[in-house]
């Protein structure tokens, strides 16, 4: 399966490491760690160093409760980053953001992936995307990050959400975006209970019908900690352990904060399905 970026592609016929920089001080798991532009570009090039095809940078925090962010204060926090990485490295490079300019400021600089927890649905996000060529992941959240878990409720799972991307996808087809540009994301997390949580995950390959990538994110999510008992910093066997289970039944890209650990998970996977029996 390869996914079309602009000017390039992305063979994802083996599953891929999207390693997460959040310059925001209010993330649930990494805000406030990088204090300067200079420890955010050193952690991002860890991240490519220990095997991430992508690095996905955020402005604005989307944890359950998280308020909206302005405009530029997102774009004081991620352009420059944007700039430096792409000054220094071949990385394919994610913005995650709805806001229709900091998409626009972010292409402009050379990302060439959006990671769009609002799946393109603000105001002007989908006619702004629609310009580029790049490419977009769709992500589903019931509500907003300041309500989304309030009781959230489905009617059954995963039809709802298969549902929705059914629709957002053909929304997108209809503005211009060619299929091979899309990837979706069921969004752990996001308006969804632990019970809801586990559904979409044991149902994932039933996702796989829109024949597009998939990306899932699990790493040090509350899922996680709620099956574990386990604090976020002690969420990493857990989180790679749900992450191979997506992979094993369709996923093609683990959204992760740590990178090397997965990266080592895919490796081991990859050896033992691909061992010759012939001996």
């Amino acid at each position: 399966m390869l996914l079309n970026l602009g000017q390039r592609t992305l063979d994802l016929s083996a599953p891929k490491v999207m390693g997460v920089i959040n310059m925001t001080p209010d993330s649930f798991s990494d805000g406030g760690k990088y204090q300067t532009l200079d420890d955010a570009f050193s952690a991002a090039y860890k991240m490519i160093s220990d095997g991430a095809t992508i690095i996905d940078i955020g402005g604005e925090s989307t944890r359950p409760g998280a308020q909206e962010i302005p405009t530029q204060i997102q774009l004081d926090r991620v352009i420059p980053l944007i700039e430096m990485i792409k000054k220094n490295s071949n990385i394919i490079i994610s913005i995650d953001s709805g806001n229709p300019e900091v998409i626009k400021e972010s292409i402009s600089s050379g990302i060439e992936l959006v990671n769009d927890v609002f799946a393109l649905q603000k105001p002007g996000a989908l006619e702004v995307f629609a310009k580029s060529d790049k490419a977009v992941c769709l992500m589903h959240m019931q509500n907003q990050p300041k309500n989304m878990q309030n009781n959230p409720i489905y009617n059954k799972l995963p039809d709802d959400i298969l549902g929705f991307f059914e629709q957002r996808i053909n929304d997108c087809q209809n503005a211009g975006i060619a299929k091979n540009r899309i990837i979706i994301d069921p969004g752990f997390g996001f308006g969804k209970n632990m019970q809801h949580n586990l559904i979409l995950l044991k149902c994932l390959k039933s996702f796989t019908k829109f024949n597009t990538p998939i990306c899932v994110g699990l790493s040090r999510k509350k899922l996680i900690g709620d099956l574990t008992g386990k604090s976020i910093e002690e969420r990493l066997v857990g989180g790679i352990v749900a992450a191979l289970h997506a992979i094993k039944n369709g996923a093609n890209i683990i959204r992760t904060h740590d990178v090397a650990a997965s990266v080592d998970a895919l490796k081991i996977m990859h050896s033992i399905e691909n061992t010759d029996l012939s001996l």
